[in-house]
């Protein structure tokens, strides 16, 4: 197997920089014209500037304003960072080996950096804490989800661990608050189809074979509220949410169904009550049992003391 050429950069901000190889022919006369084409969004007027700033660099070192086009070659930059809002929440540690990390992720942290979340990910923020600069996610978990997240410390394990979330051999457990709803019938398992559209931000449930399977189990219910474990079976986009407010009862919090409400980024005062609660799997590199269990609590669920109506 070909390995990728290192990066004559290193990481800033625990994220490493970007690498584009040029076309093999082409009709540009330098590889500022060439960068202005191929990265469109940015401002011509950066791309020089960063040219200046020597922020722009080949295997030979930085490139020059003026440097000429080369076809298949290979060049390395850091992009800007977008202005983020600070999460302000810690991410606690469940578990550390050599092989693997799992921590427990609080509600509004994106697992990885993308779109307006960059540094303020989990990815971004564990590397850096712990000096681990080649740490990668096993499996993600939603920015307003809060519990465990896997992720592993050898690239070379990487594979390995991320398959076993694929192929469904890791058994989860969540728990959600959500209201109770008498004459519902518990436990049942939910089944349907669901289909999520690049660009939009809702998932949606359509007619045909189902794809998306939950079992639904209410814990205890106080007042208005219920305490609900859900077992996915399988790992659709939104899935537990739409499953629960199909029932009736959307999870507390839920700002996108049953109906979609606009929540600025620095509001952290209703976090959705959807908990990665429990992780459960072979390993597949020591082929012994495992199970991690989250620390955390629901805010809307506290340990002692009454909610609801």
């Amino acid at each position: 197997m070909r390995r990728r050429r290192p990066a004559p950069l290193p990481q800033r901000h625990g994220l490493d920089p970007v690498r584009l190889r040029t076309p093999d022919e082409g009709p540009w006369r330098t590889m500022r014209e060439h960068l202005v084409e191929r990265l469109p969004r940015v401002d011509p007027g950066r791309i020089e500037e960063m040219l200046r700033e020597e922020r722009i660099v080949d295997l030979d070192g930085p490139l020059a304003v003026d440097a000429p086009f080369v076809p298949a070659s290979f060049v390395w930059f850091h992009r800007d960072l977008p202005d983020e809002v600070p999460v302000p929440f810690e991410i606690g540690i469940v578990h550390r080996d050599d092989d693997i990390l799992v921590v427990d992720k609080p509600h509004f942290l994106a697992t990885i950096p993308r779109g307006r979340h960059v540094v303020e990910t989990a990815l971004v923020r564990l590397r850096h804490r712990l000096d681990l600069p080649q740490l990668s996610p096993a499996h993600r978990l939603d920015r307003v989800t809060a519990g465990l997240v896997l992720f592993v410390v050898r690239p070379e394990l990487r594979g390995r661990y991320q398959t076993m979330f694929r192929d469904r051999r890791v058994r989860k457990t969540y728990e959600a608050v959500a209201p109770y709803r008498p004459g519902l019938e518990l436990p049942r398992t939910v089944r349907s189809r669901i289909v999520k559209e690049r660009g939009v931000i809702r998932a949606y449930e359509v007619p045909g074979e189902p794809n998306a399977e939950t079992r639904v189990e209410l814990l205890e219910r106080r007042g208005d509220l219920g305490r609900y474990r859900l077992r996915p079976l399988t790992g659709r986009t939104h899935q537990l949410r739409l499953h629960l407010a199909g029932l009736g009862i959307p999870i507390v919090g839920d700002d996108f169904y049953p109906d979609l409400h606009e929540t600025p980024l620095d509001d952290f005062s209703s976090p959705l009550q959807l908990l990665a609660r429990t992780l459960e799997f072979t390993d597949p590199v020591s082929g012994e049992e495992r199970r991690f269990d989250s620390r955390s609590t629901l805010r809307a669920w506290p340990e002692n003391g009454p909610v609801g109506g």
